[in-house]
């Protein structure tokens, strides 16, 4: 297909390069949140919190002052402000106005921070070129040193004094205006910044953190403080809203060093579970103090943790009922927890830190708790049997929802598709159903899927146009039989309140080829969702997979070894043969090949593309776009039976905007 020239010049004056902090500037939400300049403030908080986990701080305020700007004191040991012995500035320039500089890199042994969350070395770089004014103080070493940046550059250079008398001795005091024009609000979300320092309070016994807030025109200043001495306990017991099943389950452990090649002196967790039969669970998770709102590894290993102790209680003391097999959501679905993790190398799911990926952090965590959760359990017998019958009746829950749709249709039960390929899960959250264009693909797509949480139902021909069909002669067709029986959800309307509970699938996917009658399935399957199974798209259940149209083979570019890559569509094969060419190989040395459908992909080219968590792509199905009454409106226009002179308009409105490869 021939696109169009661009009249823009396109030479050596074209390539830009970023210094300093101008890559921030120019892209400041691929480093921070935008909405509002929580973040930015927090990454100086947790410089604090540092100083704190180091042992070095005893006190963190904060002050919300009435001309917008926020400042954080510490009383640690204080930024180094000599001159650095390589870079020849000031360390304390060094750290306010370059990426990727800091003390927490420097891991070996009498390193700055053993243990710290800021890891990425972009944290206070990155608040200071998204402000339009920050002053730094440092109290260190008999001195006072203080230097003041707008957008990062420095506008006052470093300056040194005697600190008078009843001055403190040692600490920062960091303050900060950010720029309005990098943020949507410069207003910060009370309530978030309040339940970051209480946190920080609670997972710091000893560390006196404050809040002050200052008001416009008065001279009254609104403060709390908070200072936790009890540990977590008092904090998850303010959290969980039900009373807790059997006493809560505290707890720490830290590594002295000799326990394992694989785990560093200092590492472990300390952890507060309660569970509780009733009410929505409370879950916090930290790592080195960083709160992780997304969760990851070290929560991934407090569920492994748990979950094998319990099994483990559960078999030593016979207690299972024949047919029931415990899964980790069992045991986990009612549980409440915070959970704060050291670990020395941590790497986290983008700048803002909200994931923890270390894969060895599931094994530290889980070699922590399993082990004193299973000594509990034992010196708390009473206690483990009841939690056991909360485990057991959320197994038997899970498997009554699984099964409910195994009943023979002739006497009220309902048998699943025999050309259903099933995952071997009943966790609904994880299970994902791909219905699959033709038989072919759908040869591929068991071959290829994990067979733990993906089902695969192949589809033959396209799927009849349910949108003026009778619910109540649905089931006459043989591929909506075997769709509604497979989800395990009765066909309902928009305004009925189905059952839901048999729902046997977290995702259902529509995976059709990339090409204009994968398009018209996809249409049909859509119109039969939206029509006669509105609540599993309102749930946000309905999902469109997208399969590459095109591969290309690309040879060997300097460093880089052959490598098959993929593309969606004739702009994403152009954008890629244009990476290949700036990457230095040579013109027509990379093939492209087309796929004609997904039967011609094998099953790995298939997991890969179109299965594969990691790497795919799925679309979300919903209607917000237009609304409940507007997407009804345009789906009669373009599937209702008496609406041919509506489609015929809207082609000759539209027909010219569609591009046909010659």
């Amino acid at each position: 297909m021939a696109t169009k020239a661009s009249a823009t010049p396109y030479g050596e004056a074209s390539i830009r390069v970023l210094k300093g902090l101008e890559p921030v500037k120019q892209r400041p939400g691929m480093y921070t949140r935008t909405d509002n300049p929580l973040h930015v403030v927090q990454e100086v908080i947790d410089n604090a919190a540092d100083e704190a986990l180091a042992g070095h701080a005893k006190t963190i305020a904060v002050t919300l002052h009435a001309d917008g700007s926020i400042s954080v004191v510490d009383d640690g040991r204080g930024i180094p402000y000599g001159l650095h012995p390589e870079e020849g500035v000031p360390v304390i320039e060094i750290v306010y106005t370059r990426l990727h500089a800091g003390g927490k890199f420097d891991k070996g042994a009498g390193g700055a921070y053993s243990f710290s969350g800021g890891l990425h070395g972009v944290g206070v770089s990155v608040t200071n070129a998204l402000a339009r004014r920050l002053e730094v103080s440092v109290w260190r070493g008999g001195q006072v040193a203080s230097v003041a940046f707008a957008g990062g550059e420095v506008i006052e250079p470093l300056t040194l004094r005697k600190p008078a008398a009843g001055e403190r001795k040692s600490g920062t005091t960091v303050r900060v205006w950010p720029d309005p024009r990098y943020f949507d609000s410069l207003d910060l979300p009370r309530g978030e910044l309040v339940h970051l320092l209480r946190s920080k309070a609670v997972l710091m016994p000893g560390v006196t953190v404050s809040l002050a807030v200052e008001k416009a025109g008065r001279d009254e200043v609104e403060q709390q403080v908070w200072l936790y001495r009890g540990g977590l306990a008092d904090y998850v017991m303010q959290a969980v809203t039900a009373d807790p099943l059997i006493p809560l389950f505290e707890g720490e452990h830290y590594a002295d060093g000799g326990e394992s090649e694989d785990v560093a002196e200092g590492e472990g967790a300390a952890w507060c579970v309660a569970f509780t039969d009733e009410g929505s669970p409370v879950r916090e998770s930290y790592v080195n103090l960083i709160p992780t709102v997304a969760g990851g590894t070290h929560e991934s290993g407090l569920k492994d943790g748990l979950f094998n102790a319990v099994k483990g209680f559960v078999d030593m003391h016979s207690l299972l009922p024949k047919g029931v097999k415990l899964m980790p959501e069992d045991v986990f679905s009612r549980a409440s927890f915070v959970l704060s993790a050291k670990v020395l190398d941590p790497q986290f799911q983008g700048q803002i830190k909200e994931r923890l990926n270390s894969r060895e952090a599931l094994r530290l965590v889980s070699g922590c708790t399993r082990p004193a959760f299973e000594l509990w359990l034992n010196q708390h017998v009473e206690h483990g049997r009841k939690l056991a019958e909360l485990v057991i009746r959320q197994a038997q829950t899970r498997q009554r929802a699984g099964q409910r749709v195994e009943k023979k249709k002739g006497s009220g039960v309902a048998v699943l598709p025999g050309k259903l390929t099933d995952c071997e899960s009943r966790d609904l959250a994880s299970n994902e159903l791909f219905l699959v264009e033709g038989d072919s693909a759908g040869g591929s797509a068991k071959m290829g899927r994990d067979k733990e949480t993906q089902a695969i139902l192949p589809l033959r021909g396209k799927v009849l146009n349910a949108w003026e069909v009778e619910r109540d002669r649905l089931f006459a067709n043989n591929e909506i039989h075997d769709i509604a029986v497979a989800i395990g959800v009765d066909p309902h309307g928009a305004a009925d309140s189905p059952d839901l509970s048999g729902l046997r699938y977290g995702k259902i996917c529509i995976l059709s080829d990339a090409d204009v009658d994968g398009s018209h399935i996809q249409v049909l399957l859509l119109t039969l969702f939206f029509r006669h199974f509105p609540k599993l798209i309102e749930a946000g259940r309905i999902f469109i997979a997208k399969p590459p149209l095109y591969r290309i083979d690309a040879p060997a570019r300097g460093k880089k070894p052959p490598a098959k890559m993929y593309a969606l569509d004739d702009g994403e094969l152009h954008a890629a043969i244009d990476r290949l060419k700036k990457e230095g190989a040579r013109e027509g040395s990379w093939s492209v090949s087309r796929f004609k459908g997904l039967g011609e992909m094998n099953a790995e080219q298939l997991w890969d593309t179109t299965l594969n968590p990691e790497t795919r792509r799925l679309l979300k199905v919903d209607y917000s776009a237009l609304g409940l009454i507007g997407t009804t409106a345009s789906l009669t226009k373009l599937m209702g039976k008496g609406e041919a002179q509506a489609r015929r308009d809207l082609m000759e409105l539209r027909g010219n905007a569609v591009e046909v490869d010659v």
